[in-house]
């Protein structure tokens, strides 16, 4: 559907909802810091429309894992990461429709027992990212076996700068293609003229000294 696959899908729709729970954490804990309501009352709405983008984050996950080619390792990480989704979205679900049902008659007790649980969804929330993370980054999950057998050759062939190019990190050059052994040597200094004197230059200890 509009050139998107279930892995690109399910990639587009994990970054908004994470935030806005995340969002939603913060702002309670303003609210619990500053006892301002205005607060607690954006940080409630943020909470319901993450936890509906979280069902959609899940379900596109639950469809790219059946569609994507993987491994032994990519799977162990594919398992890790689906459980900890499942727990993010059942804290951030019973805490959503919790707090539906009760935003407007919590006590202070009541309050700060949600607040904890908000937290500890963070931190699952925060995990589950990390190990998405190492499926794309460490494994390449979703990429095409034939996609990265092409990448793979194409980095072993390497590539040429234009003149003055380069990386911004400086660590990643590649010789010019006309450079070659015999033009990448530097080149022997001229001897001096006939009667100038040598450059000063060190001694090794012991050495006699010369007669200019």
């Amino acid at each position: 559907m509009f050139g998107y696959d279930w892995p690109r899908l399910h990639a587009a729709l994990n970054d908004l909802p994470a935030a806005l729970l995340m969002a939603a954490v913060l702002f309670d804990l303003l609210g619990a810091a500053t006892r301002r309501p205005a607060f607690r009352q954006v940080g409630f709405w943020i909470l319901v429309v993450g936890a509906l983008g979280a069902v959609a984050a899940v379900l596109s996950g639950l469809q790219a894992e059946e569609s994507i080619d993987h491994g032994d390792a990519v799977h162990r990480v594919m398992e890790t990461h689906e459980l900890l989704a499942f727990v993010t979205l059942g804290i951030f679900g019973v805490l959503a429709v919790w707090r539906i049902f009760r935003e407007r008659r919590m006590g202070a007790a009541e309050r700060s027992l949600a607040l904890a649980l908000s937290l500890g969804g963070a931190g699952v929330l925060v995990a589950t990212s990390t190990y998405g993370g190492r499926l794309v980054f460490d494994y390449a999950a979703g990429i095409p076996t034939e996609v990265l057998q092409a990448e793979i050759q194409s980095r072993g062939a390497g590539h040429a700068h234009a003149p003055g190019e380069e990386h911004g990190d400086g660590d990643h050059a590649h010789p010019s293609p006309a450079t070659t052994p015999d033009s990448a040597a530097p080149a022997a200094e001229p001897a001096p003229p006939a009667g100038t004197a040598e450059p000063d230059h060190a001694h090794a200890p012991g050495t006699p000294a010369h007669d200019h």
